[in-house]
């Protein structure tokens, strides 16, 4: 076992002795992986941005169901069920003509157009209204489709609130967002291939320049693990200082947007908030970026060794 402990310090003691040495050739490698795990923590990011926001609005929007002043109790009652059970209702208000109308004389306050046309009609004009809450503005023509059926449609004086402008809006917020989305997974695959091979290419350079030794420790009878080793851990550590700096480069353009550029949001991206979540998830991130540049990192150099070298496996 002690052995074993020895043998272990001295393939990364080589390792990062072949680092030091080769650090001119590690730098393209380091530069492309910084970049790539930049790419792939700004995605993760921006996903939980996009995902807070995309929340925000859906918790915003409601869809208000008209029903006809003559529907039963029994008829609002029954349809009001029937609603619950779709999966993308998140919630579920009923208002009678009197709640409704005390909503509207709410939300149009200030307003004495709109006012005047309710309080000096003779009777109340605003119907009986059923307040849904989507889970997934995405899914959202679900809860359309099952209000548009004849018999539900029977019900309804006027058509659901979620139509017209407001309807296009949302979904241009959630087209955008998903775009914005696969555009960042295509970005991460692409650098994450180009990554890979610039550091294939970096280890097969070094185990062209060590070739001589490399020679000999195999006539000396060095074992296939011990040889790879040190490309392996030299890979390793360009996973390590790539992960260190990507994180240092998001952590300054949030300092930078939030102090002197005095920026809360860009676009759908809401600033604040990303930078409160990288900070709450920083450990997180940090593990994260760590086990992404090393895994990058320890499957390129295996598979440069085993290309170039030419190892038997034992």
């Amino acid at each position: 076992m002690k052995r074993k402990f020895i043998t272990f310090g001295r393939i990364i003691h080589t390792g990062a002795v072949n680092f030091l040495r080769n650090v001119s050739l590690g730098v393209a490698a380091i530069a492309v992986m910084v970049v790539t795990l930049t790419i792939i923590l700004f995605s993760v990011i921006a996903n939980a941005t996009f995902a807070h926001t995309i929340q925000q609005i859906t918790d915003k929007i409601d869809i208000s169901v008209y029903l006809n002043d003559s529907d039963t109790a029994a008829q609002s009652k029954q349809l009001v069920s029937s609603l619950k059970q779709l999966p993308n209702v998140k919630s579920i208000q009923y208002l009678s003509k009197q709640d409704a109308l005390q909503r509207y004389l709410a939300q149009n306050n200030g307003n004495d157009t709109l006012l005047s046309a309710v309080t000096q009609s003779p009777s109340n004009p605003i119907p009986a209204t059923i307040l849904i809450k989507p889970n997934d503005l995405n899914k959202i023509n679900d809860i359309k489709d099952y209000l548009s059926k004849p018999d539900i449609k029977a019900l309804q004086s006027n058509d659901p609130s979620y139509s017209g402008d407001r309807k296009k809006a949302i979904d241009n917020i959630t087209g955008a967002t998903n775009t914005l989305q696969r555009i960042g997974a295509v970005a991460v695959i692409v650098f994450t291939v180009i990554c890979a091979l610039i550091i294939f290419n970096t280890i097969q350079m070094a185990i062209f320049n060590r070739r001589d030794e490399i020679t000999i420790m195999r006539l000396l009878g060095a074992r296939t693990s011990y040889i790879r080793g040190p490309f392996v851990v030299e890979s390793i550590i360009y996973g390590i200082l790539s992960a260190v700096l990507s994180i240092l480069i998001i952590n300054s353009a949030f300092i930078a947007s939030s102090n002197a550029l005095q920026a809360s949001s860009l676009g759908l991206l809401d600033i604040s908030y990303a930078s409160q979540w990288f900070g709450n998830n920083f450990l997180k991130l940090l593990t994260m970026q760590l086990t992404a540049g090393i895994l990058i990192g320890t499957v390129s150099s295996v598979i440069a060794t085993r290309r170039y070298l030419k190892f038997k496996v034992r």
